[in-house]
């Protein structure tokens, strides 16, 4: 059943901030089971189930992220080799959106055996510098109605149960710029490499895990100029809120320093906060582990940044959960099992079961 949707989802184009036409077709099928959907205000679809005697219980959220790391104009078709479906972004997180739909499908007309209320989202902003937007915006605004979250992303037989803290940067070097013979202007170029070299340069523990990575940087317009801006992008990520607040204090005073040095200016934009640290997975873990055991696969724990990060601040029990194989993520040769979506989906489904069985207070 899951794989009814796959396909049709993924070759819907939905880079970061570009997310409209996934959640068009998101809404639409969603309606089509019979559910009453939303388009909040900043992109997120989401559809809530809240049988009669549920309302005031505390809701459990699912949230499959619309985005891809695809830049729009991507050939996003999906090819089938051998079992596999093949193509960008066919399984992060297209399979997740699949088997959530497919979930819907299942639960249509059962709503009633519901003894809290189901909420499931389909939201935008995980990848890149989206920066969790839609699922900062869900937590936000619905925390009191909420009594667990759960990401749905990743692969079959991995729950992430502790957030990796993420602070990214754009740095910006400007100068006066000119002629590379007539001027002797410093470079915005120069500065940047000073800096990508002080970045590299910084001290970082190796427990807790914790790392430095400049992803993108460029400037510069030809040869026989002089750079007259350069910019670069850089991410920070560790396990330890503590230590990831000392390297970004570290990093900004060695992006600073660069520029003094040449004798530019820079601009810093913090362009990514991602919340880590422990999200008191426990009681979905419990319940991530029952419904592993039952269907006969192993559960892996892990440690990732995902839209479950965006509950550490809220002190929302959250978890990320795979429902799918596959490999290549975020490469244009990404594949799905086709075969795993099914198990995935009574993974998952559950998962929802076992939520609805604990005892109501």
């Amino acid at each position: 059943m899951p794989l009814s949707y796959l396909t049709r989802i993924a070759q819907t184009p939905a880079p970061t901030f570009e997310e409209e036409a996934r959640a068009a077709l998101m809404m639409h099928l969603w309606g089509d089971l019979g559910y009453r959907t939303e388009r909040d205000e900043v992109g997120n679809v989401l559809t809530r189930l809240t049988p009669p005697g549920t309302e005031g219980r505390p809701a459990l959220l699912l949230a499959a992220h619309l985005d891809t790391v695809f830049a729009r104009g991507t050939d996003v078709t999906v090819r089938e080799e051998r079992g596999r479906l093949i193509g960008p972004g066919v399984g992060d997180n297209s399979a997740s959106l699949a088997v959530v739909t497919a979930l819907l499908e299942d639960l249509r007309g059962q709503e009633g055996t519901l003894r809290r209320p189901l909420w499931v989202a389909a939201n935008v902003g995980e990848e890149g510098l989206g920066d969790l937007r839609g699922a900062k915006h869900l937590l936000a605004r619905y925390r009191p109605e909420l009594g667990a979250f759960i990401a749905v992303d990743g692969y079959l037989g991995v729950a992430v149960t502790r957030a990796v803290g993420v602070r990214r940067y754009r740095a910006v070097f400007l100068g006066p710029g000119g002629h590379s013979w007539g001027d002797q202007a410093p470079s915005a170029l120069h500065a940047l490499g000073v800096a990508i070299s002080a970045l590299y340069a910084l001290r970082r523990p190796l427990s807790p895990r914790t790392t430095l990575n400049v992803g993108l940087a460029s400037g510069g317009t030809s040869v026989n100029s002089i750079a007259g801006s350069a910019e670069l992008l850089l991410d920070l990520r560790s396990l330890d809120p503590q230590v990831l607040a000392d390297l970004d204090a570290r990093a900004q005073a060695a992006i600073h320093s660069a520029a003094r040095e040449v004798g530019v200016n820079v601009h810093l934009e913090r362009v990514g906060d991602r919340p880590g640290g422990d999200l008191g997975a426990e009681p979905l873990l419990d319940l991530a582990r029952d419904a592993a055991s039952e269907h006969h696969t192993d559960l892996r724990l892990a440690s990732s940044s995902t839209d479950a990060n965006a509950a550490v601040p809220h002190a929302l029990p959250a978890i990320a959960v795979g429902v799918y194989r596959g490999g290549n993520a975020h490469r244009e040769d990404e594949w799905v099992q086709a075969s795993s979506l099914a198990p995935g989906l009574r993974f998952l489904r559950r998962i929802v079961e076992l939520y609805q069985r604990r005892p109501v207070a």
